[in-house]
């Protein structure tokens, strides 16, 4: 079934599945998202691969337009804020300094193994955050309490569909229930994507406006 959003409960806090790529947490008006990558072009360019210079103001304009659209009190990036150190550019790194008075929101930083030497002001930053029953994270981490739900990045999880020859990768929302992790899908355009276990229950991002659950 084809929804613009998925709602899905984790003891008795909502989580909101996007199809924009976030999720979002109406209870305490948190926006999630994971893996921008921002840099990407530039970094591949200096090591002499073309890649489109447009990837990182489609970034921007899709942070602004979920932004708007959900007014959360923290914007939380879970890990891989940049590609590199090395592909950080004045330009940019004053973009992302200037987020929470664009946005007009908090902006928080989960620290991602790709965000290693980055030096950015105006970001709360984080190794890990937690709060009452859920842990963020950018690596998933190994829990002891069955009653906590890490939430975190880094997998880049698709969907791969075959049907008579026809190949089709789709972003999307993936749950480890032996583990009790959810991976959120990457939000960069130039991200690629690792494939989800059998096991894991999976909400396919088939459009920008539309999610769908996949039954196993």
């Amino acid at each position: 079934m084809k929804k613009s959003s998925f709602k899905y409960y984790w003891e008795d806090t909502l989580l909101e599945m996007l199809p924009s790529r976030a999720l979002f947490l109406p209870e305490t008006k948190e926006l999630l998202i994971c893996d921008i990558h921002l840099g990407k072009a530039d970094y591949f360019q200096q090591n002499g691969i073309p890649l489109t210079n447009n990837s990182d103001e489609n970034n921007f304009a899709r942070i602004k337009k979920i932004v708007k659209q959900y007014s959360p009190e923290k914007l939380i990036i879970l890990g891989d804020l940049f590609h590199s150190k090395y592909s950080i550019g004045t330009t940019l790194k004053k973009k992302v300094e200037d987020l929470p008075r664009l946005l007009k929101t908090n902006v928080e930083l989960v620290l991602g193994n790709h965000d290693v030497g980055c030096d950015i002001k105006n970001l709360k930053i984080f190794d890990i955050k937690k709060t009452k029953n859920i842990t963020y994270s950018h690596e998933s981490v190994n829990l002891s309490d069955k009653e906590t739900l890490n939430i975190c990045g880094h997998y880049h999880p698709k969907l791969y569909l075959k049907n008579n020859g026809d190949k089709l990768s789709l972003r999307c929302f993936a749950m480890d229930k032996n583990k009790n992790i959810l991976y959120l899908p990457a939000f960069g355009d130039l991200t690629g994507g690792y494939p989800c276990k059998k096991s894991f229950k999976k909400w396919a991002i088939v459009s920008e406006e539309e999610i769908i659950e996949i039954k196993s």
